[in-house]
């Protein structure tokens, strides 16, 4: 008898349909699994076999052929064990296929016939979506995460028997959606608790509201690191679309946990500066998201940036210009989006005392420039804002009592945030630096003193086309920051304060 049994895999965030087929025959007891599987496919014959025969079920001795259709995908994971064990019920005959026709089943199978969890549920639930009528049957582990796409029914299967039991009686219950409370991006960081520093705090600000990367330079100490983690909290909280697609590279790559799935915050991300660039960027023989993709729609914090190995930072130029990496195979490619915000921390020298005034630089020149030249032309043209900070007074470090509150510096960002979008929906866009910048210089006014500051300056700073544009991208957000319809010389003499004078190169 044949049976055929709806499924679904991955590919990077996307998933695809699977028709698990089970022929079964007589002849001598034997499971042959085609359709490209990989080797965790392979070894779904003897969890299931045991799954089947612990829950109770009858397995005949008989020559089962498992297919896994379209044949010409190589299929990889655990989440086929479920659907398998239906196909083969159904084809020896303790199981009717109209019992099993509206379903979409996913699951990993423990040999006393439990379903697992699997990675990805959330993406196989918004493939479901796409089928009305069609109900998605996943691992009750991960119904949390696969409730969040609301236009999917989803029903919990703990075990094998308790499944097949209520297939029967045609009650399979579709669970109640767990409702995800407002994420909170605060915790226990506030700007509050950094002293001084108001010109970087500023910066910050700019970067939230627009989107840019930023490269700080500053001796040890200065509160680099400190600044950078509190810039989550000055950031717009997730919207639904963000928050799945944050769910979606997170389960992924098997970091989801139940905490992520129900309050989701914008990503923070800090890897150590040994990474690999599989690790930054993604890769590997089974493509997994890196950083840059885990960062997706939060903050990639990249502190002693120049620590990093320098073919390892080159490999980020293209994902923060597309927003995507692509990593292709000799068979396919596989897609993660990754647009984040860059915030780079660095000291200005080996030593990190150059320009410290509590301190004495004992790099020499040569120095100076091999570790400046560990960050390339091309790489620093696509950093919007380099901001330079210095130590803060030991006198200082009591007084906070004037220092802003996250709060008040997200409101202003939530308002200019709010005239980007109304200014960019034409182009998909919620941020400035997410727009081309020949688009914004065409459709946004500038006064013509800052046009002529902004132009003269280029040729004095020998800015490249992109320089140019960015410069422009940070003046717009200063401008709407500011509440201006037009930009202004003082928002452009502002922005022209977050280039840098060396490393300015076109590409």
């Amino acid at each position: 008898m044949l049976a055929a049994v709806r499924s679904a895999a991955l590919v990077g965030i996307d998933a695809y349909d699977v028709t698990v087929e089970v022929d079964a025959t007589p002849g001598l007891p034997q499971w042959t699994v085609v359709g490209l599987p990989a080797g965790s496919v392979k070894e779904s014959r003897e969890r299931v076999g045991s799954a089947l025969a612990n829950s109770g079920f009858n397995v005949p001795p008989r020559k089962l052929t498992i297919n896994l259709a379209p044949a010409d995908v190589k299929k990889e994971g655990t989440a086929f064990d479920l659907p398998i064990a239906i196909a083969i019920l159904i084809a020896t005959g303790q199981l009717t296929p109209e019992s099993a026709r509206s379903f979409l089943f996913v699951g990993e199978l423990g040999l006393d016939g439990s379903v697992r969890s699997i990675r990805g549920s959330l993406c196989i639930a918004r493939h479901t979506a796409r089928s009305p009528g069609l109900t998605l049957v996943a691992p009750i582990a991960n119904h949390a995460e696969a409730s969040r796409v609301t236009a999917t029914r989803v029903a919990g299967a703990a075990d094998l028997g308790t499944l097949v039991h209520q297939l029967r009686a045609e009650c399979v219950r579709v669970q109640e959606r767990v409702c995800a409370p407002p994420s909170n991006d605060l915790r226990e960081l506030d700007f509050a608790d950094v002293v001084g520093q108001e010109s970087a705090k500023r910066a910050l600000e700019v970067a939230a509201a627009g989107g840019h990367n930023v490269l700080m330079v500053g001796p040890p100490g200065a509160g680099k690191t400190m600044l950078a983690r509190r810039l989550p909290t000055i950031l717009p909280p997730l919207d639904e679309e963000e928050s799945l697609e944050v769910i979606a590279i997170h389960s992924v790559a098997g970091m989801l946990s139940p905490e992520n799935v129900l309050a989701v915050a914008r990503p923070f991300r800090a890897p150590h500066h040994s990474i690999s660039a599989a690790g930054l960027v993604g890769g590997g023989s089974h493509p997994r998201p890196g950083e840059v993709s885990l960062a997706h729609n939060g903050v990639l914090f990249l502190d002693e940036m120049l620590e990093f190995p320098r073919s390892v930072l080159e490999g980020m130029r293209q994902p923060m210009e597309d927003a995507r990496v692509v990593i292709s195979r000799a068979a396919s490619s596989i897609t993660f989006p990754s647009r984040f915000t860059l915030i780079g921390a660095t000291n200005p020298c080996p030593c990190g005392q150059s320009g410290n005034l509590n301190g004495t630089c004992t790099c020499s020149p040569a120095d100076l420039a091999r570790y400046g030249a560990r960050i390339s032309g091309p790489l620093a043209d696509r950093i919007d804002m380099h901001v330079t900070i210095g130590a803060v007074s030991l006198r200082n470090l009591s007084d906070a009592s004037s220092a802003e509150s996250s709060e008040a510096v997200r409101e202003r960002v939530e308002r200019a945030r709010a005239v980007q979008r109304k200014r960019l929906r034409r182009v998909a866009a919620q941020c400035n630096a997410h727009v081309a910048g020949l688009w914004l210089d065409r459709h946004t006014p500038v006064e013509r003193s800052a046009r002529g500051l902004l132009q003269s300056a280029s040729e004095r700073l020998g800015l490249s086309a992109r320089g140019y544009h960015r410069v422009l991208k940070v003046a717009r957000t200063i401008a709407d920051i500011d509440g201006e319809s037009s930009i202004l010389s003082a928002h452009v003499a502002e922005a022209l304060r977050y280039r840098p004078v060396k490393n300015e190169a076109a590409t």
